[in-house]
């Protein structure tokens, strides 16, 4: 038997990012799909020293909260992940809570798990956003040594 192709998919606390999950595993481990791919889900934990972005007197104390507050997000994220793989019957999944910048622990994620596919949801910034803020998808698809899929929710369509 082959060795299954790894898809790796971005998971933030998002809508976005679960609306990616919800289409990732209806379009490509549902039940008329050949399974072929092994899913590592990603969650990317940002630094406390990156969300403050200050340190100093009494720093210590607000750091601690702060790492407190994103392991619970972290893990949070992890178990609805689990909830909603478990509940569509996909077991070949493999869960990582990694510290960093999800750039770089995405590009990384895509290196160690020798990944195919690098799926990701789309927030909807705007350009001006995406230029203050960054985009994590366009890194990746600028710097993941293999294809990125941006899974954009769609818009409700305008009535004329």
């Amino acid at each position: 038997m082959e060795d299954k192709q790894v898809m790796v998919l971005a998971l933030d606390e998002s809508d976005h990012s679960f609306y990616a999950l919800d289409w990732i595993l209806t379009h490509f481990f549902g039940s008329s799909s050949n399974n072929s791919f092994k899913l590592i889900i990603i969650h990317a934990k940002t630094s406390p020293v990156s969300v403050m972005g200050f340190g100093g007197p009494g720093s210590t104390d607000v750091l601690h909260l702060v790492e407190t507050d994103l392991k619970k997000t972290a893990e949070k994220v992890i178990s609805k992940a689990k909830d909603v793989c478990s509940s569509r019957s996909v077991t070949d999944v493999q869960y990582e809570v990694i510290d960093g910048d999800a750039r770089n622990v995405l590009c990384d994620a895509v290196e160690q798990f020798h990944a195919s596919i690098l799926a990701l949801g789309s927030h909807g910034y705007g350009a001006f956003k995406r230029a203050v803020l960054g985009s994590v998808s366009d890194y990746c698809c600028h710097h993941a040594r293999c294809s990125v899929m941006i899974v954009k929710k769609q818009k409700p369509k305008q009535k004329p």
